[in-house]
């Protein structure tokens, strides 16, 4: 099974921009849709967007449409999720899941990374 490690969250001023990456282990990154989920202090875990394995589709949620992409570099067995815009309200724990589908429901997910903190300054 593939294992996830998130880097790039920080403090980000409004407006301002991150780009998160997730570090897969294992030689099969590249059979694996992937997706980006947050949750935030208080509220459920949240989608934001997801990749399918292909990298032919992409998915996000109404709230980062237009402002987050999501790609991969199957080489580096990296997901990517830049973060522009950003918003106070895009203030969440940033998880990346791996999964044999592709779907926006995060119970669709056999692997979860850590988690990174992303916080943006108003």
């Amino acid at each position: 099974q593939v294992q996830l490690v998130e880097s790039g969250g920080g403090l980000v001023q409004a407006g301002g921009s991150l780009r998160l990456s997730c570090a897969a282990s294992g030689r099969t990154f590249s059979s694996y849709s992937m997706g980006w989920f947050r949750q935030a202090p208080g509220k459920e875990r949240e989608f934001v967007a997801a990749l399918r394995w292909s990298g032919t589709s992409t998915y996000y949620a109404d709230s980062v449409k237009g402002r987050f992409t999501i790609s991969r570099d199957n080489a580096k067995n990296t997901l990517y999720l830049q973060m522009n815009s950003l918003k106070p309200e895009d203030t969440a724990v940033y998880y990346c899941a791996a999964s044999r589908h592709y779907v926006s429901d995060y119970k669709g997910y056999d692997a979860w990374g850590q988690g990174t903190q992303v916080t943006v300054s108003s």
